[in-house]
């Protein structure tokens, strides 16, 4: 009897499972993928705009120069715009930091994307710019970070659902534990390090996002062997360490840039390197 009991639960428990997994299930309004994530995007949204202040702090706050900010903002916002991105839920912003020692860039959980002013100043022109940006609103669109959550042990899943379903009216004890638990996902959020899978997804939808924008697609290229360049300043190169590179990822780029354009790049994708040495040359 107790064997018979005991299967019962064991098939009840995974009946739960599978009910779980598929209310999760969906597919990727940009990418197509079949993606089973127990988030939802108003959960990823709020754990993003949690975790930013910390991020924020974390690389010196925001960098001083309105004008460049704006740029960045602009940029970015044409990127998700003028592409199959702004099929994304998502309420992207784009941020520079004022860390001039660490070169990086970061997404966040519903749309929230960073880098650094060190990274800034080793770009030369607004299409290795949007290849940046490009490539973080890949990880973003694809989800990549809730994927992750979504991984790990319960606390977690519980801080992102926290996040953003809390009830007000709580004790204050169940607050500060919902803090708590907050805290220890945003750690998460801010220590994650990208699988080569996740790049090699994000540097193929960040070239398409860019190219569909306008930008000349040798703007990834060049930022990749850009990044693998040392470096005379001697700032520390921070994005391979999150941003695990593929093997192959240059001669990669270029044959999927070759496959899009057999016929060569058309030339209407500009590099605009004379607007971004005006704009950010000239103020750095």
């Amino acid at each position: 009897m107790r064997s018979w009991i005991r299967l019962g639960i064991a098939l009840l428990v995974l009946l739960l499972g599978l009910l779980g997994y598929c209310s999760h299930a969906g597919e990727n309004p940009v990418t197509g993928e079949k993606q089973n994530v127990p988030l939802s995007i108003q959960q990823e949204i709020a754990l993003g705009m949690q975790a930013q202040p910390q991020l924020m702090a974390q690389y010196g706050g925001l960098h001083p120069d309105k004008l460049l900010q704006q740029y960045v903002e602009q940029v970015g916002q044409r990127i998700v715009s003028r592409s199959i991105a702004t099929k994304s839920p998502y309420p992207f912003a784009f941020h520079l930091l004022n860390d001039v020692h660490t070169v990086n860039a970061f997404a966040l959980p519903g749309g929230q994307v960073f880098f650094t002013v060190a990274l800034l100043k080793r770009l030369d022109s607004e299409a290795q710019l949007a290849a940046v940006l490009g490539h973080e609103v890949g990880h973003v669109v694809a989800r990549h970070g809730a994927e992750h959550l979504a991984k790990k042990p319960g606390q977690a899943l519980a801080a992102a659902l926290t996040a953003s379903t809390s009830d007000r009216a709580s004790s204050v004890q169940s607050s500060e534990q919902n803090a708590a638990i907050v805290s220890q996902a945003i750690n998460q959020l801010l220590n994650l390090r990208y699988t080569r899978d996740d790049e090699i997804e994000s540097d193929r939808l960040g070239l398409r996002f860019m190219t569909e924008a306008g930008y000349d697609p040798q703007g990834i290229v060049r930022l990749m062997q850009m990044l693998n360049e040392p470096h005379k300043s001697g700032h520390q190169i921070e994005f391979f360490s999150t941003h695990p590179s593929p093997d192959n990822r240059v001669k990669r780029l270029q044959t999927l840039i070759t496959q899009t354009y057999p016929q060569g790049t058309p030339r209407n994708l500009k590099n605009n390197r004379e607007a971004f040495a005006e704009i950010v040359q000239t103020r750095l």
